[in-house]
């Protein structure tokens, strides 16, 4: 099998689409063949960075040394693209969200199918040193059973000003920051099954998509996982919170450590009582050295080039792909459960990967 490396072409040379050439650049793995981009104010910018520019992208797919192909432009157009592309004999990965709705998802799975490429998405965020933190918390089992996890993203710049702000062409938060929110909380509750959800959009800056939503996951067993994100926020709650029966644990922002408090001794017979200026209690006393135990978890390493890595050695059959069609499509249902919940102002039953 090749152990040559992957040439890449880019569709898309904005924010994502410039991320994606210089990892592709600096990768073990791939090199790039190019990029194509409908503005010429895109194209010019490339050429002045010594990037190879395709006339067309007719031309990108006529590319017989184009192994992959990244498409990073608009949600909009991502399934047209994909599905061109794969049906020129590429292999295909797609920002995120990957489609507009399930039903453009499943045709780009069709497509993959009946070419026999590879198809994925870039769900880049599993390299997350903060999400590995919680991974690693979760799957320890020394928090007991766990019965809450919170997710959350808070910032106070609002949408950014481009595309992101418009209904057509897919933005949003639940589409911008959910999808890898929702994504990462799968991951890290191994899949478990949701029975319902319950999502209410905020739409504080503009009222033509949400800029910001609070969702609440209810899985099989009674764990609830709360995602939230916000961009009318100036003080951010914590990144990460996860509670169990026996301790929680709590990474407070991106760069942070995971913190972690086990409870080792369950004697309640010397608890002194917190005198607050209303009363006293007993219940909500914090808790000293004779039962818990504190340390911290220092963030892990990760490598996001593992990302390219995967998708080179899935096209060569020596591993599968990390970013399923599964995973893509029980993503894109949560999302639009949350969107139908929203609207009905109402919990959504989820029943197999139906939405009721």
């Amino acid at each position: 099998m090749s152990t040559a490396k992957k040439r890449v072409a880019v569709v898309g040379y904005g924010g994502m689409g410039g991320w994606h050439t210089r990892y592709i650049l600096e990768s073990d793995v791939t090199e790039l063949a190019g990029i194509w981009d409908i503005k010429a104010e895109r194209r010019d910018l490339a050429r002045e960075r010594n990037i190879f520019v395709y006339d067309s992208f007719d031309a990108l797919l006529a590319d017989e040394s184009v192994d992959i192909v990244t498409v990073a432009t608009p949600n909009d157009v991502h399934m047209p693209l994909v599905i061109a592309a794969l049906e020129a004999g590429k292999n295909v990965i797609s920002e995120k969200p990957v489609a507009m709705s399930s039903d453009e998802l499943e045709q780009m799975i069709a497509a993959s199918k009946r070419t026999g490429k590879l198809f994925t998405t870039h769900q880049n965020r599993r390299w997350d040193k903060d999400f590995l933190l919680m991974k690693q918390v979760y799957a320890s089992g020394e928090l007991g059973e766990v019965f809450s996890i919170e997710s959350r993203v808070q910032g106070s710049r609002g949408i950014p000003g481009d595309w992101r702000k418009l209904k057509a062409h897919g933005g949003g938060m639940i589409l911008d920051w959910g999808v890898h929110l929702i994504d990462q909380m799968l991951q890290l509750v191994n899949d478990k099954k949701i029975e319902k959800l319950y999502c209410k959009c905020d739409y504080i800056t503009n009222d033509e998509v949400d800029d910001g939503f609070k969702l609440d996951l209810y899985f099989e067993g009674g764990l609830t996982a709360r995602i939230e994100v916000g961009t009318s926020h100036f003080i951010s709650l914590p990144r990460y919170y996860m509670a169990g029966t026996k301790g929680a644990a709590l990474v407070e922002g991106w760069k942070s450590n995971c913190k972690v408090i086990y409870c080792f001794d369950e004697n309640e017979k010397d608890v002194a009582p917190v005198v607050t200026a209303a009363g006293l209690t007993k219940t909500m006393a914090p808790r000293d050295g004779k039962t818990i135990a504190e340390y911290e978890i220092p963030q892990p390493e990760s490598d996001v080039h593992d990302f390219y890595r995967n998708v080179c050695a899935a096209i060569d059959g020596k591993a599968e792909q990390i970013v399923t069609h599964a995973q893509l499509l029980r993503v894109m249902r949560v999302m639009e459960a949350a969107f139908r919940s929203d609207s009905l102002g109402a919990p959504v039953e989820i029943i197999g990967d139906e939405i009721c």
